[in-house]
């Protein structure tokens, strides 16, 4: 090698490695300012919960201010498009999963597409969402309710919360021939109350929803995860209790916009997903009727990608054909 390629070698190499130790401290020095957790409901949510008890542990371990910022509305669409909008490394999105993967069914325009503009950064928790019915109609059991739903077609009412909670709750009524009322809320706590005095018959939603009755005029029938809740040691899942077409996972999580790298979206992810493991934070989140479940952007992806085949799967077997 002559002294002018040999010259030439070296200072490619030299400037590879500026360029990578540029990147690499580019990636240490993040955050270089606040970072805000944007959550699609008002305070008291359990996402919101989950949100301020992230932000409380990064606020310490980053060493700049993470903030919670709510912006309820719009099927969530107000939250997801600010967070694509801006389009910032600094700012993400917390939110159950469920809010989101119904959207190409129920909207013309969304504006967005998740696989490119909405990243999963870190799995945190799991919502728990159940069953409930009133006392009044003495069913013990899911399969007691549905026994008496065939018995009843059109005669026993639910509350279920628009978007993925009401197409599960639909896939059991198709699959199993059902006909049950659903009445609607605004106020999720009102449902729950007016189950307990026995004006309706049921409920599924969050259990946190339902908690302060549960034992008061209504009855928690099963869970709607996979595994029993922490929370609910002794009360079956859907699939325990013979009805499969009511599983569903709350997953809740942290998005970023497409303009956070593979590298910086790695390392938030594990540490997010560290404080998750937390022993305190695992029981606040508990207290609050959610489930810990940590993980990082790649477990959180396979999840997602998992319920958006089951959303499609619940369309076609409804009839529900995709809007955008």
């Amino acid at each position: 090698m002559t002294l002018s390629r040999t010259f030439a070698a070296f200072a490619a190499a030299a400037l590879l490695g500026l360029a990578g130790g540029g990147a690499a401290r580019a990636q240490q020095a993040w955050p270089t300012k606040p970072v805000k957790l944007i959550v699609p409901f008002a305070p008291g949510a359990g996402a919101d919960i989950g949100a301020r008890l992230a932000a409380d542990v990064l606020s310490r371990k980053w060493g700049q201010n993470v903030v919670v910022e709510n912006r309820p509305g719009g099927d969530s669409l107000i939250a997801i498009r600010a967070v694509i909008g801006d389009n910032d490394d600094h700012q993400f999105l917390f939110t159950p999963t469920g809010n989101f993967t119904p959207h190409p069914y129920r909207h013309e325009k969304l504006g967005y597409v998740r696989e490119r503009d909405l990243l999963p950064i870190a799995r945190f928790s799991n919502t728990i969402l159940a069953v409930g019915v009133s006392e009044q109609i003495g069913v013990k059991t899911l399969q007691e309710f549905v026994d008496l739903a065939r018995k009843r077609p059109g005669e026993l009412n639910v509350m279920t919360v628009p978007g993925i909670t009401d197409l599960v709750w639909d896939n059991f009524t198709t699959a199993l021939g059902l006909k049950i009322q659903k009445v609607n809320f605004n106020n999720l706590g009102q449902g729950a109350a007016e189950m307990a005095a026995g004006r309706i018959q049921a409920v599924m939603s969050a259990y946190a929803v339902m908690q302060p009755v549960n034992g008061a005029g209504a009855r928690i029938l099963a869970v709607n995860s996979r595994n029993r809740a922490s929370a609910l040691p002794d009360v079956p899942t859907a699939i325990e209790a013979g009805v499969p077409s009511l599983q569903l996972e709350g997953l809740v999580g942290m998005f970023g916009p497409k303009s956070v790298s593979p590298a910086l979206r790695k390392r938030i992810g594990d540490e997010v997903a560290d404080v998750a493991r937390m022993p305190q934070i695992a029981e606040k989140l508990i207290a609050s009727a959610q489930t810990p479940n940590p993980g990082g952007a790649e477990d959180f992806e396979k999840d997602i990608a998992e319920q958006e085949r089951q959303v499609a799967e619940i369309a076609k077997r409804i009839g529900l054909s995709r809007k955008e």
